[in-house]
């Protein structure tokens, strides 16, 4: 990882994937993932981990099994680990999560993977794709 400052909106418009996050960097053994997601995602659980949520635009609705948590621009929420979820935005949102390096976004247990989910531990951040003007 670089030690020089990201900007968040740069990575964001470095790629086009949707359900398929990149790694801004990392705080000690934690990834600081960024993703666009529209449509839904899968039900899922990450057994041994918490997820954390930072909405940086548009509207994410987090389903669990007895309730739908609905986050707005600047919102937070953590998935408890063990809780089985469903991300899904219906009108688009840009992301960012912090997980354990190394946590595959589709979690420990889930349902089939559509072909629109990218089933990955994250994606490195293409830095040669960042504005240089923001970069230097």
């Amino acid at each position: 990882m670089s030690n020089v400052p990201i900007s968040l909106a740069a990575a964001l418009a470095s790629f086009d994937d949707l359900w398929s996050p990149r790694i801004v960097t990392r705080v000690n053994d934690y990834d600081v993932r960024v993703a666009k997601v529209s449509g839904e995602h899968l039900w899922h659980t990450h057994d041994d981990t918490d997820e954390f949520f930072l909405v940086l635009d548009g509207e994410l609705r987090i389903a669990l099994r007895d309730r739908t948590v609905v986050l707005h621009t600047g919102d937070v929420f953590t998935v408890p680990r063990g809780t089985e979820h469903k991300p899904s935005s219906p009108g688009g949102a840009q992301i960012l999560m912090f997980e354990p390096t190394g946590t595959p976004t589709v979690g420990d247990r889930h349902d089939e993977i559509p072909d629109h989910v990218d089933a990955t531990i994250g994606h490195e951040l293409s830095r040669d794709r960042l504005d240089p003007r923001l970069h230097p």
